[in-house]
């Protein structure tokens, strides 16, 4: 198999893509799922950990989750959005995660559905399955996807890397084809095993692939999260949204390894978890009345405020108060996790620093996913309905990504019986440079990329920081941009081209925006 035609084609295999693929597949379409994973589950849902938000009817919640919504963004998020997610989501949870995949949420002795309370929600509304919702969620909704006798018409290519979206105006064999009105066709999949690119044309496109925490030094995403949607999308000519309002975590494990952190779930604070100083001082009611359950910018502030007046390299975290089977029943992986580096959290604070964590930004969407170039759809965290606005209230990933790849669905559902597939020798097959791709080199860019990024365009920025951070992206961007047209295709590389573009995205958002707010915090403003 080489190239190919498919009714649909997803980019991304976390819940937005899932949830979108499992509605598409039930009306017989043709859906290729693309990750450039060896495994389709590893994604940031897998790693989520708190729980996702359910809301029926019965709770007569939708109105406080609308002002809750609203508030923890700073009141910069869209009300039609939060609209949309309140009396949407919960009959698309009950529909595809209880109803079809089953997903093992925690439930009391009667088989009730239990519910916890994270930071800045006026109420009790999120269910969970322990610390590793995610991956729950993840897992149950590939099992549905991937019966093959429910499901034939469904296809994953793993260790597969999208390039480039495809358009007439910069894909067609011919001049006058850039005339054309400019539209999404399918995208070039750069297949790792075999080092061939495919041309994969589609009815309709749909990028879910997640959000940009691993352009971070600290982050707590999956690695494949660089951005690769939102450079291709603008590159061919979507617009982007938001892309300062970066959201930090405030609590993940510190210690001295990989770059990837990881997460202490703000259930820990939600189940009574203190945050203290290197002196044992409980420090958040200096911060905000709220202390530990305060709006996660506030929270990672304060922690970082507090290690810089301590002269010390993280925080802690305590819930040795808890009862310690409760703590291994709650919160079984965050336990074993702290437990293979020698710290008990039933006994002893866990050390904790902040990190790159949600992007709250992204390719702008109407209210049904669509973006602005036609027959290209985004979901989850790539897209910006504006619902976060300047900072995301906790466990509405899960959900937005659920919701939207639904809601997105339906409408694709709508139209596409009237699509028709782009003439294939209409568009240019891909020419593979041929000079040999030196690693040592990406991954240079790459460290060097990342640092920029943690230390000049992270938690707390300025003017002077930001203009720092341009001119090394300058001379970066020049740099790969001449490495890339010449060497062979590897997937870091594409990682790494991509992440240079996105990097600017959050830069030059960042410089145009001279309002300190929600996550988006900007010192010695004018």
């Amino acid at each position: 198999m080489k190239d190919f035609n498919t009714d649909v084609l997803i980019i991304g295999s976390g819940i937005a893509g899932l949830s979108a693929a499992i509605k598409l597949a039930e009306e017989n379409l043709k859906v290729t799922i693309v990750t450039r994973e060896k495994k389709p589950e590893i994604t940031n849902t897998y790693w989520a950990q708190g729980g996702i938000i359910y809301s029926p009817e019965s709770l007569n919640d939708q109105e406080d989750l609308i002002n809750d919504i609203i508030k923890a963004s700073s009141f910069t998020s869209n009300k039609e959005a939060a609209k949309i997610l309140s009396t949407r989501s919960a009959e698309i949870i009950e529909e595809m995660l209880i109803k079809k995949s089953h997903t093992d949420f925690a439930k009391n002795a009667e088989g009730t559905l239990l519910f916890t309370k994270e930071a800045a929600h006026s109420r009790d509304r999120i269910i969970y399955k322990g610390d590793m919702t995610g991956k729950a969620i993840q897992i149950s909704l590939l099992n549905y996807l991937n019966d093959s006798k429910r499901f034939p018409n469904v296809s994953f290519l793993t260790s597969h890397t999208a390039i480039d979206l495809i358009t007439p105006n910069h894909h067609g064999v011919d001049i006058t084809q850039r005339y054309e009105e400019n539209q999404v066709l399918g995208a070039y999949i750069f297949d790792q095993a075999e080092s061939l690119v495919r041309k994969v044309l589609s009815k309709v496109t749909i990028l879910a692939t997640g959000g940009i925490g691993a352009l971070y030094l600290h982050h707590s995403n999956a690695e494949g999260a660089r951005g690769d949607g939102h450079a291709m999308a603008y590159r061919a000519g979507a617009s982007v949204s938001n892309m300062e309002f970066i959201q930090f975590h405030p609590t993940t494990f510190y210690d001295r390894s990989s770059h990837r952190r990881f997460l202490i779930s703000e259930a820990v604070r939600g189940e009574g978890g203190r945050l203290i100083n290197s002196k044992g001082e409980a420090f958040m009611k200096k911060y905000h009345p709220d202390a530990e359950l305060a709006p996660r910018d506030v929270v990672a502030r304060a922690i970082l405020e507090e290690m810089i007046r301590e002269k010390e390299d993280c925080v802690y975290l305590d819930i040795s108060h808890k009862d310690e089977e409760y703590l291994k029943t709650r919160f079984p992986t965050i336990y074993a996790h702290c437990l293979d580096n020698k710290v008990d959290m039933a006994k002893e604070p866990i050390p904790v620093v902040p990190a790159a964590h949600y992007t709250c930004g992204g390719v702008k969407t109407d209210l049904l996913g669509r973006t602005n170039l036609k027959k290209l759809y985004a979901v989850g965290e790539v897209a910006c309905t504006g619902l976060h606005g300047a900072n995301r209230l906790a466990s509405t990933s899960l959900l937005e990504g659920l919701t939207w790849g639904y809601i997105a669905a339906e409408d694709i559902l709508s139209g596409i019986k009237d699509l028709a597939y782009y003439d294939a020798e209409k568009i240019k097959d891909w020419t593979q440079a041929h000079e040999e791709v030196d690693l040592a080199l990406i991954t240079q860019d790459q460290m060097t990329l990342k640092q920029t990024m943690w230390n000049y365009v992270g938690l707390s920025r300025s003017q002077n920081r930001l203009a720092r951070a341009r001119a090394m992206f300058i001379e970066l961007q020049d740099e790969i941009s001449k490495f890339y047209k010449h060497a062979q295709l590897h997937d870091e590389l594409i990682g790494l081209r991509n992440g240079v573009e996105v990097a600017f995205m959050v830069l030059n958002a960042s410089m145009r925006n001279n309002q300190s707010v929600g996550c988006f915090y900007l010192k010695n403003q004018k």
